[in-house]
């Protein structure tokens, strides 16, 4: 189906829906998650299609993407993901990102790793890495290094801590600068966290309670308005010791 995208935001949208913009619009159109560029053919104006279900967002002036409850997390070259260590083969760890196949992370992907001083990873690691290499016909590829040769947050995450899944709509969320729900949490309750954008969330506080509480609240605050979020807070707040 084909409608202008100004008029299909914060409507649901289906893969295949054609979104068109008009022919004088001077912004150049950024398609976020769930949008392919169309080429425009006897179109006028530039147009996106969607490629999964979801509402259509726009953030100003001109980017679009689409919002959806998607679980299978599908690798993208420079995001960042928290996966588990599978296993040790030779050169090579196999990590689980929760894709549809594993990705692989070399020793010498480590900040200071060499062939003599090989880095502490052990099968059941939890690791926080960045994705070099990811496409539909070649295996996907981790680093735990930025191009500089340092670690800068990324490594192996610490033995202890929760480890839980939210839907990758959430994820972007809580990575998202606009969004307070950190801030205000960690005003109650000092902690640490790692957000990947496959959707796995590691969080660890003070007391084991202290985490549980906070986990909650993450993998919750996805389905909450901002009037239930300050309810939450409110309540929290209050029983606070």
């Amino acid at each position: 189906m084909e409608r202008a995208a100004a008029e299909a935001v914060s409507q649901v949208v289906l893969p295949g829906d054609l979104l068109t913009f008009p022919p004088n619009s001077g912004d150049r159109v950024l398609c976020g998650p769930g949008l392919r560029r169309q080429g425009c053919g006897q179109l006028s104006g530039q147009a996106l299609v969607a490629c999964k279900s979801g509402v259509l967002r726009q953030k100003e002036p001109s980017v679009y993407w689409v919002e959806s409850q998607q679980k299978r997390y599908v690798p993208a070259k420079g995001e960042y993901v928290i996966g588990i260590v599978t296993t040790k083969s030779g050169d090579i760890f196999k990590v689980d990102v929760g894709g549809s196949e594993q990705a692989s992370l070399s020793y010498l992907a480590f900040e200071g790793a060499t062939k003599r001083n090989r880095p502490n990873v052990q099968v059941g690691d939890l690791v926080f890495a960045q994705f070099v290499v990811a496409n539909k016909d070649m295996e996907p590829e981790l680093v735990c290094i930025d191009s500089c040769g340092r670690s800068n947050g990324m490594g192996v995450i610490g033995p202890d801590g929760l480890l839980f899944k939210v839907s990758l709509s959430t994820a972007r969320k809580l990575l998202s600068p606009t969004c307070d729900v950190m801030k205000n949490l960690g005003e109650l309750y000092p902690f640490e966290v790692v957000v990947g954008m496959n959707g796995r969330i590691w969080v660890k506080a003070r007391t084991l309670k202290h985490t549980l509480l906070v986990a909650n609240v993450l993998e919750s605050c996805g389905n909450m308005t901002a009037e239930q979020r300050r309810h939450v807070f409110k309540k929290l707040s209050e029983n606070v010791p």
